[in-house]
């Protein structure tokens, strides 16, 4: 089966705009793997991410910022002979992306993130009242490296 890399940009963003979900590895307190699935907004070098105000990833973040996001789409099984078990395999389309996630504490910087997010998803913006705001936590991660690939398609 072949396999490439990706590194047209727009090949890149393509993937990622298929995806509805990310997933976000970091390194836990105790040197951990742990990993997440998040919803999120993306635009050209930067990730999008918002969470309740607590929890373990808001422990590790400040602490931890360095993460890794996985994108995976496209997937499709596939199989050379139908009674060969290791004939199978899984078409797919997949990005990681590598940077810093930072807490953006600007209030009308996280309205703007929250609409990158939700244009994602709805094809449109919204307002936020000011509890809601300030009770979210937005992370921005600028993007340091990203890799695509291909495996399965031609």
């Amino acid at each position: 089966m072949a396999t490439n890399m990706i590194n047209n940009p727009e090949k890149i963003r393509e993937i990622i705009d298929k995806c509805d979900t990310c997933y976000v590895g970091m390194v836990d307190l105790e040197g951990k793997p742990y990993v997440l699935p998040f919803n999120f907004g993306y635009e050209e070098g930067r990730i999008y991410l918002h969470m309740a105000p607590t929890g373990k990833k808001n422990d590790i973040l400040p602490q931890h910022p360095e993460v890794c996001v996985a994108f995976s789409a496209d997937h499709e099984l596939f199989h050379r002979h139908e009674t060969v078990a290791c004939s199978y395999g899984m078409k797919y389309r997949s990005v990681l992306a590598y940077g810093k996630a930072v807490k953006v504490e600007d209030f009308d910087e996280k309205v703007r993130i929250m609409n990158v997010t939700m244009q994602k998803y709805t094809g449109r913006d919204f307002s936020y009242n000011a509890p809601a705001i300030n009770n979210v936590t937005v992370y921005s991660i600028k993007v340091s490296k990203i890799e695509g690939k291909l495996s399965g398609y031609f």
